[in-house]
């Protein structure tokens, strides 16, 4: 039996999913670690959505949390990304393949940027099962026709990224496909904990060129872009 934690750092990241349980009238909600945890079924799957805050120290809390105190078996993280992968671009989406930290540098013990010390792996793996359903269900989604969708490196990092150069160091270190502040240290939770994963997310920037008016108006097309798209993915799990 699945039951799925979904994850975003923002509340417009997951709007559209918990008011897709609440519309049921069966949701529960429950508070923890000052957090707010709705849980009941979207589809056939019973599922706990929650907004874990910005940054790795958030989202990797959460994480545990539904893995260890709601019994998650699966996990989703949904929301918004800047664009790193040329061809990207906004309002275009990112499935992981994996995920690396950015900001990780412990270069002076001999590691390389993003390795983790005393850690067997590089990067952490998403499920291979999970990311062949949402190419599935992006592909059967008619309103994703002028979208792409394409399968790469999530780099993650206390950081928000709006700088060309540090743009540019990004791609020299870790060569993501896109970047953002959680979805490394959700994985990082699961590859501990032997849960599978995978990460979602709609580009609403460049990480390079933002206008704050801008990047206003693609932030939240983007997070409710992402949260449909998980929605049709957890439907298909």
């Amino acid at each position: 039996m699945k039951k799925i934690g979904i994850i975003g750092a923002m509340q417009i990241e997951i709007n559209h999913l918990k008011d897709l349980m609440l519309s049921g009238g069966e949701a529960k909600k429950t508070v923890e670690g000052g957090l707010e945890f709705y849980s009941g079924h979207i589809g056939k799957n019973e599922c706990v959505v929650v907004r874990c805050g910005v940054g790795k120290v958030n989202a990797a809390l959460c994480a545990q949390r539904l893995i260890l105190g709601f019994g998650c078996t699966h996990i989703i993280n949904t929301g918004i990304a800047g664009a790193i992968k040329s061809g990207l671009g906004i309002l275009d989406f990112v499935v992981s393949s994996d995920a690396v930290y950015h900001d990780m540098d412990a270069t002076g013990f001999g590691y390389k940027i993003g390795q983790i010390p005393q850690m067997d792996v590089y990067s952490f793996l998403a499920d291979e099962k999970m990311i062949q359903t949402v190419k599935k269900s992006f592909d059967g989604m008619d309103e994703f026709a002028n979208h792409h969708l394409i399968e790469g490196r999530i780099a993650t990092g206390d950081q928000f990224i709006s700088d060309k150069q540090k743009k540019e160091k990004i791609v020299r270190d870790v060569e993501p496909a896109c970047v953002e502040m959680e979805g490394c240290a959700i994985a990082h939770a699961c590859f501990l904990n032997k849960i599978p994963f995978v990460i979602i997310r709609c580009m609403s920037d460049m990480a390079d060129d933002l206008s704050s008016n801008g990047y206003e108006f693609n932030e939240s097309i983007a997070a409710d872009l992402s949260s449909r798209l998980v929605e049709k993915v957890i439907k298909e799990i």
